[in-house]
């Protein structure tokens, strides 16, 4: 088996809580009494464009949110969207571990906007466990188009046999491994640990 050389991360779900997804929407929607419906329409239509770096997360509530007068602010609602984001103390422990041994590139490869990405890479410490991070809202692509893993190949330069991919949703672990890599459906930090073992990863 050749051994890995480079492990790419998905953040939301693994180390950290989701960004912005479903159930932070609806929290916020109930929050500031939105009707939902409008909301979610509206989201759906901009979701890409946000992920992709295409649309900055002012103009995203502007569109979404704020299309008409309110009785709270812009600043108010991000605030909100910022603290959803919470850590897996267990998660990020395992990750420590293995930056600590300096024996493989570590990488982000996530879905995130760019205010959200760099607001969770500096509030989580995240510089400290990876070199680069490939996000949606840098590279113009997002999972699981396989367009995204071709790119983070080619800039790293790294074989897909010696890459392992991580990720709780299955559809992105699927299309990572059609790619080449090695893909690892994260369910647990212990499971994770083993998975990671078994594919060669020592630490």
């Amino acid at each position: 088996m050749t051994r890995p050389t480079a492990l790419f991360w998905d953040v939301g779900g693994v180390l950290l809580t989701n960004g912005w997804d479903q159930d932070s929407r609806r929290r916020m929607a109930a929050q500031f009494d939105i009707n939902w419906d409008e909301f979610a329409e509206r989201h759906e239509l901009l979701a890409q464009k946000l992920d992709t770096g295409k649309l900055s997360l002012d103009q995203y509530l502007s569109q979404t949110v704020f299309y008409r007068k309110r009785d709270f602010s812009p600043a108010a609602v991000r605030e909100f969207m910022l603290a959803e984001s919470k850590p897996f103390p267990d998660r990020l422990a395992l990750l420590a571990r293995i930056a600590r041994q300096g024996k493989y590139l570590l990488a982000t490869l996530n879905n995130e906007s760019t205010e959200l990405n760099l607001y969770r890479i500096e509030r989580f410490g995240l510089r400290s466990y990876f070199t680069i991070f490939f996000s949606s809202c840098f590279l113009g692509v997002r999972k699981p188009d396989e367009g995204i893993y071709r790119q983070a190949l080619a800039m790293t330069q790294r074989p897909p046999e010696q890459c392992v991919f991580i990720d709780d949703r299955p559809l992105n672990v699927e299309q990572a491994c059609r790619c080449g890599l090695r893909g690892i459906q994260f369910k647990s930090a212990t499971q994770l640990e083993t998975d990671l073992r078994q594919a060669g990863v020592e630490f």
